[in-house]
């Protein structure tokens, strides 16, 4: 499964924290689109698609929350808690993101811009195009 921990290098001192995110450092891929996700509802899942093409680097920027990913074979459940790391998703994997503490903000720097027929919404369509890429 193409999904791995990255940790960021923090910047620190009695005034407080910061991180900087560069592309080849921190981040894989040219940043095209970044979006954060809040105020999600007590027992709301989200995500529920694959993208064919774009690659994610998620961080849970305040509160935590769980992802479910499948990547048709293999399934893992991560737990994002903290701003100094961020979860890498290559492209073909399924995910959804759930349990989410009050608070929470969960941003993703996306490599490519919006694209809907990126998307794959349903699970079946996904295991399927799956099968054809093995």
């Amino acid at each position: 499964m193409d999904a791995y921990m990255v940790t960021f290098q923090e910047h620190g001192d009695e005034r407080g924290m910061l991180v900087a995110l560069e592309y080849e450092k921190e981040c894989p891929f040219p940043i095209k689109r970044v979006y954060y996700m809040y105020d999600t509802k007590e027992k709301v899942r989200r995500g529920y698609h694959a993208h064919r093409n774009l690659q994610q680097l998620l961080i849970c920027v305040n509160g935590s929350c769980k992802i479910h990913l499948d990547d048709g074979e293999e399934t893992k459940e991560i737990i994002l808690d903290t701003p100094q790391k961020g979860l890498y998703l290559g492209n073909g994997i399924w995910r959804e993101m759930y349990d989410f503490t009050p608070g929470t903000v969960l941003m993703s720097l996306a490599s490519e811009l919006y694209d809907e027929t990126d998307y794959i919404r349903d699970y079946q369509q996904f295991i399927e195009e799956k099968k054809k890429n093995l």
